[in-house]
């Protein structure tokens, strides 16, 4: 009988790590998906590298100037989940993004997919980056392609048992990976489409300003309602027209803000903010407008983070 019953109990664990495999292999784009990619702009693919905020996390910490474009990596973020450290995204062939196709490229920015067929963390942000159009990946990958090399080596994530198991990210990814728009806006409203594109894709607004559950998903009912910082220390603020946020702004002192650095009271963006605004200044008014009609638009939440 105790044969017996280890024998169904070895056949049940098979059955399930069968499925377990299954149901987390990577999503990879497909080649005639990948081949209907255009030809990359690298001009037009700045206006995504300054609203993706790359350089934030990808540049050295301090960096300033020209050294922004130095993608050696290095940024620390410290969650619940361990320590996240920025990768090395330079067009160096071994120790950065060099040697990728535009087909790898994008498979990691769409469906947090490596070149190795693992499952990328989502400290970065692909869930927001897979709401980005076929072309503006393809013109980010063509503007990468002309910044610098660096030799510098990645340095490994600092994760504990069981989040260091990848492949569960892709049973995660089935929860929380959606090209589809958070927020319904007009169709027709061209400015407020536009907003809604940068907020919920590139810029990826959301992977701050949107508080997470106790598996790392965002909570979409709060969603812009703020959280916790994922430095680790402090909070981020509701960005939602709330009162607990942006409610006393209008549209236009938020596209203000975001090229000039002050608050309507004249008060200055600090800690992380103040280089999201310095990569939001580098997009023209017309973005900084239609990013500013979006957060007056989408529902105001009340605030998740209690001061």
């Amino acid at each position: 009988m105790i044969k017996k019953l280890s024998i169904v109990a070895l056949l049940f664990a098979v059955i399930g790590s069968a499925v377990f495999w299954v149901l987390t292999l990577p999503n990879n784009m497909q080649p005639n998906e990948l081949a209907a990619f255009p030809d990359g702009d690298a001009d037009a693919g700045e206006t995504m590298f300054w609203a993706g905020g790359c350089a934030s996390c990808h540049a050295a910490k301090g960096a300033t100037g020209d050294a922004k474009l130095v993608l050696s990596g290095g940024v620390e973020l410290k969650t619940p989940f361990g320590t996240f450290y920025a990768p090395n995204l330079s067009q160096d062939q071994q120790n950065g993004i060099g040697g990728w196709s535009l087909g790898q490229f994008a498979n990691a920015m769409k469906r947090g997919v490596s070149p190795q067929g693992e499952h990328y963390y989502p400290a970065f942000p692909y869930t927001s980056y897979t709401r980005m159009t076929d072309k503006d990946v393809a013109d980010l990958y063509a503007y990468i392609k002309t910044l610098p090399k660096d030799a510098t080596s990645s340095k490994p994530h600092e994760i504990g048992f069981p989040f260091n198991i990848r492949r569960g990210l892709g049973l995660w990814k089935k929860l929380y990976l959606d090209s589809a728009p958070v927020i319904a806006v007009e169709d027709g409203n061209a400015q407020l489409v536009r907003g809604r594109y940068l907020v919920e894709g590139p810029a990826h607004c959301g992977a701050c300003h949107t508080p997470r559950n106790l598996i790392g998903g965002p909570d979409i009912k709060k969603w812009l309602a703020g959280g916790p910082a994922a430095e680790g220390t402090g909070s981020i603020p509701n960005i939602t027209a709330h009162a607990s946020g942006l409610g006393g702004w209008s549209a236009e002192e938020i596209a203000d803000s975001l090229k000039t650095g002050f608050t309507p009271e004249f008060d200055s963006f600090g800690s992380s903010m103040a280089d999201v605004q310095e990569n939001m200044a580098k997009l023209s008014d017309e973005d900084r407008a239609a990013i500013a009609v979006y957060l007056k638009t989408i529902p105001a939440v009340e605030s998740s983070v209690k001061n």
